[in-house]
């Protein structure tokens, strides 16, 4: 699909590219820039690419594609070295979580930049952490403004559903203010949680020793990286200000019907969230305060699903729920299993770990 493809950064995003465009054959030469040496040692080694590079040079001269995957920060300041290298037909697009301030940066950047966004990663960092398989039906958002070129969109989309992503078009401002209210508030509103039940802990810890269930799950990605939710906090600001004002006010008003005791409103509450939660694809057992749940690696393949869930019923295992995850952005795993006991789930991960499935856990 391409002849050379660059790649700026070789952490999860990027070493997972670099592997999964290898696994598809999508291009002739790879090429990679790390300021660390020891990830292009690594990748070069694995024969995910065929040149590693430390320095934004002539190495990437004639990259018909390149994929910057670093902060915004160091992504706009390195686009300014190779607007000075690469040709104005080169398709230069990002992998970061917000859109709007890179968008408009590259706008006093000679280049032809296309935003870009997929909704997949892990817990873990790092080249050592990149698998190919982390695009497999997860989204993968693209920017589109009155610049871009319709071919260059059309080649990012063959090139995305190559390697079993989604391809979804969006304008950078709607993206933003998508991902604040889905993704970037819930992870501000899990943290919060988490910190103000640590403050009401007794000195027992009976919070923490009893924080299973409903809270663990929905407090789950406050697991995340603080230095990656630094980032998205200052990059999408106000949006995800907005969201939050409008959040604040909303359980005001939920706090003052509870205190009046209004049945229908509190009733009304919890239906309509219900109903609304449980028309999402997947995920649908996890707002349950008792479930247990893994996710593993597997390939996209007609009867994947059937295949697991036959393995698993062979043994007598119960299987509450099993899908697939379409935005892993910092969830681990393709599929997702949810159980209703846990010796079902520990007895799972067993048979699935001794069939060489990669198993994440909750």
């Amino acid at each position: 699909m391409f002849k050379h493809v660059g790649i700026i950064g070789l952490g999860l995003i990027g070493g997972s590219l670099a592997k999964a465009i290898k696994k598809y054959q999508l291009a002739e030469k790879i090429t990679a820039y790390n300021r660390s040496p020891i990830n292009l040692e690594q990748a070069l080694s694995d024969r995910s690419i065929d040149m590693g590079s430390s320095t934004i040079d002539n190495a990437f001269k004639d990259c018909d594609i390149i994929f910057l995957c670093l902060p915004v920060d160091v992504n706009i300041a390195l686009a300014k070295r190779l607007e000075l290298i690469v040709s104005k037909d080169c398709i230069i697009t990002d992998v970061s979580s917000t859109k709007t301030e890179i968008c408009q940066e590259m706008k006093s950047i000679d280049i032809n930049f296309i935003g870009g966004h997929p909704m997949t990663g892990s817990e873990k960092t790092g080249y050592i952490a990149s698998n190919e398989l982390i695009f497999e039906n997860a989204y993968y958002i693209y920017t589109k403004d009155e610049s871009t070129k319709t071919s260059d969109i059309d080649k990012l989309i063959a090139f995305t559903e190559t390697i079993k992503a989604i391809p979804i078009i969006m304008d950078s401002n709607k993206h933003d203010f998508v991902t604040a209210s889905i993704s970037h508030v819930p992870h501000v509103i899990a943290s919060g949680l988490v910190n103000i039940v640590k403050q009401l802990d007794s000195p027992e810890g009976y919070m923490h020793d009893l924080a299973a269930g409903g809270f663990k799950s929905i407090t789950r990605i406050a697991s995340s990286s603080p230095d990656v939710w630094q980032q998205i906090c200052a990059s999408n600001k106000d949006n995800v200000v907005e969201v939050l004002d409008l959040y604040i006010n909303y359980l005001t008003d939920v706090k003052n019907n509870i205190q009046l005791y209004n049945p229908d409103y509190v009733y009304d509450f919890f239906n309509n969230a219900r109903d609304y939660r449980d028309s999402f694809i997947e995920h649908q057992p996890s707002s349950l305060p008792n479930y247990y749940a893994i996710s593993i690696d597997v390939f996209d393949q007609t009867g994947i699903i059937a295949k697991v869930a036959t393995e698993l019923s062979n043994e007598s295992i119960n299987i509450k729920n099993i899908g697939v995850v379409n935005n892993r952005e910092h969830v681990s795993g393709i599929l997702e299993i949810v159980f209703y006991e846990k010796d079902h789930m520990e007895r799972a991960i067993k048979i699935l770990e001794s069939e060489q499935y990669k198993v994440y856990t909750f």
